[in-house]
């Protein structure tokens, strides 16, 4: 595909997206918001409109809890890669050959059969046996990260995302010298898991994933001459059943899942301590409602705010009739709002009873292989941090992640004093 082509087909699918944007369209709306806005109002004027929503842009929109919930659990619907909703599906090439996308390619994207046998061979590793003998050396990396920190800290480059990043390295068995490649490597592919929306974009990402490539061969050619106990090193293990792009592209994902997630929920978790100064003292001295301020988060302000599936075949929801191949946008984050579910939804409540049917993680057989992990990861990391400074504050704008699939903070900036000031967000 040539640049000139390319930058013809975004500036027409921009257009065309912010056009029926500004005639109120719902999936145009959402992938025309830019990423600094609010999205929960918009969500709530999709959700005036009905379960079902029609959209010009020849999809659905759905910000119904049990809707969402039904269609990720109908073996009906297959998943839709952000690439196909975006309208300009990309492929990407370096020297000829295809370059493995660790998301695009990974098993978070494929259906059975092939997503049952690839993430049947990682699910070991995140099983409630598994995690309960991490935790420990969890909490020693949440510590370690505390006790490098100053009165003033960004949250985010500081902790928020040095924790999962150590966590995930340590399960790869990836040397703590490349762990900065993660981060730069998760807000490249972060930008763009709504789809590719400029050339600029799409420049980026090239370079970014021909870097992954590049680093993921070699770290499965270095275990497979000499194994370690971790994740990649089983994967080698089972090279005959894997093909390279498997193999590559399952290794990416859990690289980038594996933090990707948490550290926005983490980011995401202070900033509704900030909001509500009433939960910081029990947050601070309470593990067990750090779970339940972990699942509030999760529910009232996910990492996630939605995903696509397809009908692979004609077929009837909600009373509406779908022909095959018909998008579905399914709002989590609005889901995870719904009044029919969730009482008071908008109330930010640590001891809700029914936070955790949040569909933050999605559900069915896409459900996250690494939500206990990232639950874990979340209450330890918000509970210790409040723990070691309780009276943090804000010191400085808030700024959000470029993404609007993606919601987070890109920098936080903190201090531990008991003079606050106001939150601003940009």
């Amino acid at each position: 595909m040539s640049t000139l082509k390319t930058t013809a087909q975004f500036f027409a699918l921009r257009t065309l997206v912010r056009g029926y944007a500004l005639l109120g369209d719902p999936y145009a709306g959402v992938m025309a918001s830019p990423p600094d806005r609010d999205p929960y109002p918009m969500y709530e004027k999709v959700r005036a409109k009905g379960d079902m929503v029609r959209s010009r842009m020849g999809a659905y929109v759905t910000p119904s809890r049990a809707i969402c919930d039904s269609v990720l659990r109908d073996s009906r619907f297959v998943t839709a890669t952000f690439d196909e909703a975006s309208m300009v599906p990309i492929t990407l090439v370096q020297n000829g050959e295809k370059i493995v996308n660790p998301v695009q390619d990974s098993f978070l994207m494929k259906n059975p059969p092939d997503h049952t046998r690839l993430r049947k061979l990682v699910q070991p590793f995140f099983t409630p046996r598994a995690l309960k003998d991490c935790t420990e050396s969890i909490k020693k990396i949440v510590t370690g990260y505390l006790d490098r920190l100053d009165d003033r800290f960004d949250v985010v480059a500081e902790f928020a995302s040095q924790v999962p990043i150590q966590v995930i390295a340590d399960l790869l068995g990836v040397p703590d010298e490349n762990k900065a490649l993660f981060a730069r490597w998760g807000s490249s592919l972060a930008e763009t898991l709504d789809g590719v929306w400029s050339h600029k974009q799409l420049k980026n990402l090239h370079a970014t994933i021909v870097e992954y490539n590049d680093f993921i061969d070699v770290l499965i050619d270095e275990r497979r001459r000499d194994p370690k106990d971790d994740i990649v090193s089983h994967l080698v293990a089972q090279h005959d059943d894997l093909s390279r792009e498997d193999l590559v592209a399952t290794t990416g994902l859990l690289l980038f899942a594996g933090f990707e997630t948490t550290v926005n929920l983490i980011s995401n978790g202070v900033l509704k301590a900030f909001e509500n100064p009433h939960t910081v003292a029990p947050l601070s001295q309470s593990p067990e409602y750090a779970e339940g301020f972990v699942e509030e988060v999760l529910r009232l302000d996910p990492p996630v705010q939605y995903t696509i599936r397809w009908p692979g075949e004609r077929l009837e929801l909600a009373g509406v009739s779908l022909p095959k191949g018909m998008p579905v946008m399914l709002m989590l984050a609005a889901a995870n709002r719904d009044p029919r579910i969730f009482k008071d939804p908008l109330k930010f409540d640590p001891t809700r009873s029914n936070a955790r049917e949040h569909l933050a993680f999605s559900a069915g057989i896409h459900y996250c292989i690494g939500a206990g992990l990232s639950r874990i990861e979340g209450s330890i990391a918000l509970h210790e941090l409040f723990k070691r400074f309780p009276n943090l504050v804000a010191d400085g704008p808030v700024t959000r992640r470029k993404s609007k699939l993606i919601r987070g903070a890109l920098r936080l900036p903190v201090r531990a004093n008991e003079t606050k000031r106001s939150l601003v967000v940009k």
